[in-house]
């Protein structure tokens, strides 16, 4: 599931910190891992994010964040409101199911938020500021997306940050241990161009 070779605009990113008007975005920290779990421990998110397990324990969250530090193929940010962790917000650089990387070169934007912290606009903003970082930090025309069917939020948050819709696709799910229905969704430089008059989100270096 993972690319065999880094691509050279990945290794060419810059550890940094995103801000936006209410939240703040770093990499996460071993001393994250008891927020991660106890955020991520939570079936209604895990049905919605196709490799989180449920259960979720700190021991999965180090592995996670073991597996950033060495290098893994994502760009993860932890979100945090009010120095409190919310979620995560990243970019995925392995091939989801029903994709022909052969062809294109494409990565894959992904985020959950704790169940309490939905319905706030935090996803929509998270994203958009991720979505900054991307276009501007990676040499790539576009970033793909996906939400299940059935889960309207998630397509609204993409929606909201102008991906269009370009099919559906079957994905596997490690939380139901089977595979469901996806709205796949993609934005294109050209349309982000035409969107950055939301950024009001800050970089700096980490």
């Amino acid at each position: 599931m993972l690319q065999d070779i880094p691509t050279p605009t990945l290794r060419e990113a810059r550890a940094c910190v995103l801000e936006t008007e209410r939240l703040t975005l770093r990499k996460p920290t071993l001393a994250d891992v008891k927020a991660i779990a106890r955020l991520a421990n939570d079936r209604r998110i895990a049905e919605n994010t196709r490799r989180l397990p449920h259960p979720y324990t700190q021991d999965d969250a180090i592995d996670f964040v073991r597996a950033l530090g060495a290098g893994g193929r994502e760009t993860v940010f932890l979100i945090e409101n009010n120095h409190t962790p919310i979620g995560m917000v990243g970019i995925d650089w392995r091939k989801p199911d029903g994709i022909d990387w052969r062809e294109e070169t494409a990565a894959e934007l992904g985020y959950w938020l704790g169940v309490d912290h939905w319905g706030q606009g935090f996803g929509t903003e998270a994203a958009r500021a991720v979505i900054d970082y991307f276009f501007e930090e990676f040499d790539l025309d576009q970033l793909i997306a996906g939400a299940r069917v059935v889960n309207p939020s998630s397509r609204n948050i993409l929606e909201k940050c102008g991906f269009q819709w370009s099919g559906v696709e079957l994905h596997r799910f490690e939380a139901l241990g089977s595979s469901s229905p996806v709205d796949a969704f993609r934005l294109s430089r050209g349309v982000w161009a035409s969107l950055k008059s939301w950024n009001t989100s800050k970089r700096r270096e980490s």
